[in-house]
């Protein structure tokens, strides 16, 4: 079954240094660490992009199988993920080449602001995700239904092969110029596919999104809870 794919370009979201300096692993903010991002965010802004592509899927799952609509997994991280869900959102999402031309430009002449790069490029990735994730909560929610919490190949036990599926179905390399290589890597790096299950009812009780939902306590990157 073919389903359509749909893309969509969004305008920069808000910035959050705060998010920047953790990916950093800056601890503490001084005049002369603010300066640095600073400089590289006037450097970085004009030149990022904020694209997704994604598409819609009934699911099953039965038993230890999910059958996405698109492929299939007895992921049992994502099957707790997708309790009570009959439907998906499946998305990728990028900023651009850009950010990965500043990184190895930068990574030559100044390792610091190629530092201050990469978390720039992370945290413009995730916001993106997060204002793409907004947009479908509301979306649902006006049709009284609800949204768990975004799920990615390769997080818990999904495997990252999954990535080969989601790229043939949604196109991503025509659609919005993502492309994957043999050791599943995608180019830009700084690009994110995900899974955004769909409730048939408001869900009553909160999920957690995020390093909450994550049980890996040791990642270096793990916001304070």
């Amino acid at each position: 079954m073919t389903n359509t794919v749909f893309t969509k370009i969004y305008d920069a979201p808000q910035i959050n240094t705060k998010e920047i300096m953790r990916y950093a692993l800056i601890s503490q903010s001084t005049p002369e660490t603010d300066a640095l991002v600073n400089n590289c965010l006037k450097e970085a802004r004009e030149k990022l992009t904020f694209k997704v592509c994604y598409a819609n899927f009934a699911i099953d799952i039965c038993d230890e199988y999910i059958n996405l609509g698109f492929a299939g997994t007895n992921s049992v991280s994502l099957r707790k993920n997708l309790q009570g869900c009959e439907s998906i959102i499946l998305f990728a999402a990028t900023v651009g080449i850009e950010i990965d031309r500043l990184i190895a430009k930068y990574s030559r002449i100044s390792p610091a602001k190629a530092l201050i790069f990469q978390a720039i490029g992370t945290e413009r990735i995730e916001s993106l995700c997060d204002a793409f994730n907004d947009d479908i909560t509301a979306e649902y929610r006006a049709l009284g239904m609800d949204t768990v919490p975004r799920f990615s190949p390769g997080y818990g036990d999904l495997p990252l092969e999954l990535q080969s599926d989601v790229f043939n179905v949604l196109d991503c390399p025509r659609k919005i110029g993502i492309s994957l290589n043999e050791s599943l890597l995608m180019s830009p790096s700084k690009s994110v596919t995900a899974i955004i299950g769909i409730k048939n009812k408001m869900c009553s009780d909160k999920t957690d999104n995020g390093c909450e939902q994550c049980n890996k306590t040791n990642c270096t990157f793990r916001r304070t809870l």
